[in-house]
């Protein structure tokens, strides 16, 4: 850095300059021969969405506080960057951007558009964490669609198949018409929509009607049976009978079965091969027959008759028609329905009968219980959310998907009706391109087409970064797994979270895959709506930073606990910013009193000067506490509050008197102040640091630099001071005096410079305060401190004659 140091911060300049310094100097490259104990951080890997948004700038803001406090505290800390550039997100981006249909081109050439686009906008999209100021060492990265991560994908699953955790069937699946492709029951959303409830008529044996209550009459040419509770009297005497479907006129059977609700609708309730879950568990239960009248692009097949080709909603608009013309349907009650959707198309899904990829866990669900148990929570409420979720599992994990741009399954399908698995030595590999080893002469491979389901691979994230290629063979290899730390926010628990655990779980027989996790909130609106492109109330943090600066918006993310949802407002962004100028104005006072200091400690201190020291040391322990415990947040209250209250409000003010007349109070008590000012300002920085990184490392830089340091960012984290005098409580006092003669003089409407005759102090002890008169005397401008018996406390102030 230039050694000229500017009058005012400007952050545009600064914030490029340090960028290049730690480039230059590496400051966060992580050390492959370290002999540090090593903290490793499971970095989530973001979505290539075109750029940065505000969620993403708050959430790895907070996790780079703790990486950063682990790096200052001694560790070796690994820190990688990946993105996620796999799955339904990447296609999405670039069907708008190049404005094309990549189901309509060949899987060829969709997988190059999908990968030239990347790599025209990877490093741009990169540039953004860069510039908000996360410590990554970007040289340990990978790309969730990149040759390492496809190995480390088709490994697990070869590794899962060797277990007897993986399997092929042809079952209902979960399915998203407009994506054409399989989803898990993890990318569901529920929404709230306007439905009705209809009665029908269906017919029994002897002519009598038999209402149902449906809200999907569209589904009446899949229906296979009618249920209803076994203790239900309506019903007892028909069990085992049969009823005709009105239009369709199929035969079905009128079944008992205890999860058919008696107070819902009438009681009856028709059983379609697939309206939902529980029409599963029936069909599976009582060997039904299966019909399927929904095709995969969400309009009605051959079997609906006159109703194939129309779309789903249409087809029940019409037939409700209908059957209002046949008189076949007696009522119907508008209802307020929960649906699932899709999570990217937001379109309701369909349960298909599909031949799809497992992994078989649904028998682990007390071991993963046990396993979410054994993690550190942060915060510790946040692991009920993954119990209820792994509590209400009723599917294995479907890990197929239906798309040309994701990582291939390494399986092929002979005509022996054998399938063929990859050997791990030809990992990666493409079943479309080529051919297993060591296959029987004489067998015709039909490859598998489909690509495994994004969260397959990002749930091996924790091996994604630790077995990077120019980590293997390194002394570090065995030591970075289990990790430390995974950060996340809450609405992905449910998913890569559970996954991850679930996965390394099966794979490693019980390990889990890092000690603690640390789960972000969401960034709200003013409203307290989460802020989300759909609903147009995003603030982008490019603007933000460039109206204020990288460290404005990092310390306004850093007043948000763990766990917890919190609104963006931009006067936080305006406190942060005058934060930053504090430090710079308050840091070149600092520097203008050092310029001729010796840096030698004197042998006695004043008492103020062990009173600043020891406000410092109850800060540096509490903030210490609180970062151990992720809480963050409360270390940077703790230490804003000593930085503008002790620091600035008053020990400046008290000593700075002192400093400028050395010819009055002498050189050993000058450099009395001058050694502490020097300590308690490198400190501070450093408490900063984490928060401000930019503007501690420029001050640092240009006033406090420690000879064999090359950094604020590789220094130590700050430890008390040893040998102070704890006589902090006597200097409160002394402290409340100046701050009452302040505000006397206020209230009496002259300058604080203005001198006074003399100071008349109520119920305080002269003889504890005695240490810090000098300072007193001077920071008022008093002549004179008297001391007067009395209860309460009290000052006051008297004038000069000539002032009077």
């Amino acid at each position: 850095m230039s050694i000229e140091i500017p009058k005012k911060y400007d952050p545009k300049i600064e914030e490029a300059k340090i960028r290049a310094l730690w480039d230059t100097i590496q400051v966060y490259k992580f050390d492959q021969n370290t002999e540090k104990k090593i903290y490793s951080i499971d970095t989530p890997p973001p979505t290539m969405s075109g750029k940065m948004h505000i969620g993403h700038a708050s959430s790895y803001t907070q996790t780079d506080l703790i990486a950063r406090f682990k790096r200052m505290s001694g560790f070796e800390v690994f820190y990688p960057f990946g993105t996620d550039d796999n799955g339904l997100p990447t296609e999405k981006l670039v069907q708008k951007v190049k404005k094309v249909n990549l189901r309509k081109v060949t899987r060829t050439e969709a997988i190059k558009i999908c990968t030239d686009y990347l790599a025209e906008n990877r490093e741009a999209f990169i540039q953004d964490w860069k510039n908000i100021g996360v410590s990554c060492d970007f040289s340990l990265a990978y790309s969730t669609i990149d040759k390492h991560s496809q190995t480390i994908a088709q490994k697990s699953f070869l590794a899962l198949a060797k277990k007897k955790r993986v399997y092929r069937k042809e079952a209902p699946i979960l399915w998203d018409t407009q994506f054409q492709s399989a989803i898990a029951q993890a990318d569901l959303e529920d929404i709230e929509r306007q439905s009705f409830f209809n009665d029908i008529v269906f017919k029994l044996e002897d002519g009598s009607d038999l209402t149902i209550g449906t809200t999907r009459p569209e589904l009446l040419s899949a229906c296979v049976a009618i249920f209803a509770h076994p203790d239900d009297e309506r019903y007892k005497p028909l069990f085992g009978t049969f009823a005709t479907t009105p239009i369709y006129n199929a035969r079905v059977q009128i079944l008992a079965d205890e999860h058919a609700d008696p107070q819902k609708g009438t009681g009856a309730v028709m059983c379609c091969t697939f309206g939902d879950q529980t029409d599963i568990e029936w069909f599976k239960k009582h060997n039904l027959e299966l019909k399927m009248a929904i095709t995969p692009y969400g309009k009605m097949g051959a079997l609906a008759g006159a109703y194939e080709g129309l779309t789903i909603e249409d087809a029940r608009k019409q037939i409700i028609i209908d059957l209002k013309e046949a008189g076949l349907l007696t009522a119907q009650k508008e209802i307020t329905q929960t649906v699932n959707v899709g999570e990217r198309s937001g379109r309701p899904v369909e349960i298909i009968n599909s031949p799809q990829w497992y992994v078989k866990y649904l028998d682990s669900k007390e071991e993963f219980l046990a396993a979410s148990e054994k993690l550190k929570w942060t915060p510790n409420h946040m692991k009920h959310r993954v119990e209820n979720w792994i509590k209400g599992l009723s599917w294995d994990w479907g890990i197929a998907r239906q798309r040309h741009f994701g990582i291939p399954i390494p399986v092929w399908y002979g005509d022996d009706g054998n399938i063929y698995y990859a050997d791990e030595s030809q990992l990666p590999i493409d079943p479309m391109v080529d051919r297993p080893i060591n296959i029987p002469e004489g067998v015709k491979l039909t490859p598998e087409t489909d690509v495994f389901d994004t969260w397959f691979t990002s749930s091996s994230s924790p091996f994604l970064a630790t077995q990077l290629p120019q980590l293997i063979g390194t002394p570090v290899e065995k030591k970075l797994f289990p990790m430390d730390l995974r950060p996340q926010a809450h609405d992905i628990i449910n998913t890569w979270l559970f996954y991850t655990m679930a996965k390394t779980h099966l794979l490693h027989d019980g390990v889990n895959p890092w000690e603690t996790t640390a789960i972000s909130g969401w960034v709200l609106d003013p409203k307290g709506k989460k802020m989300s492109k759909s609903k147009g109330n995003v603030v982008d943090p490019h603007q933000v930073m460039e109206k204020y600066s990288a460290d404005a918006i990092r310390f306004w993310a850093a007043g948000a606990k763990l766990g917890d949802d919190y609104s963006y407002a931009e006067r936080d962004l305006q406190t942060a910013n005058k934060l930053v100028t504090k430090l710079w104005n308050a840091s070149k006072f600092a520097d203008f009193h050092l310029q001729n200091y010796d840096g030698v400690k004197p042998e006695k201190l004043e008492a103020i000067d062990e009173w600043i020291l020891t406000k410092l040391n109850e800060t540096i322990v509490k903030a210490t506490a609180s970062f151990e415990a992720l809480d963050y947040a409360k270390a940077k209250r703790e230490i804003e509050s000593f930085f503008w209250n002790d620091l600035c409000d008053n020990y400046l003010e008290i000593v700075k008197d002192r400093l400028y007349k050395p010819e009055v109070y002498g050189d050993i008590p000058r450099k009395s102040g001058q050694w502490t000012t020097q300590t308690v300002f490198a400190n501070v920085l450093k408490l900063f640091a984490p928060y401000v990184p930019y503007v501690t490392e420029s001050l640092y830089q240009y006033f406090f630099k420690e000879d064999d340091v090359v950094s604020i960012h590789r220094s130590s984290w700050p430890k008390p001071i040893a040998n102070v005098n704890e006589s902090f409580a006597t200097g409160d006092v002394a402290v409340e005096i100046v701050s009452s003669v302040r505000r006397a003089k206020a209230e009496a409407g002259v300058s604080l410079a203005k001198e006074l005759d003399s100071v008349t102090v109520t119920g305080a002890d002269e003889s504890a305060l005695s240490g810090f008169l000098a300072d007193v005397r001077g920071a008022t401008k008093s002549a004179s401190i008297i001391f007067v018996a009395g209860e309460e406390f009290s000052v006051r102030i008297v004038l000069k004659p000539d002032e009077e």
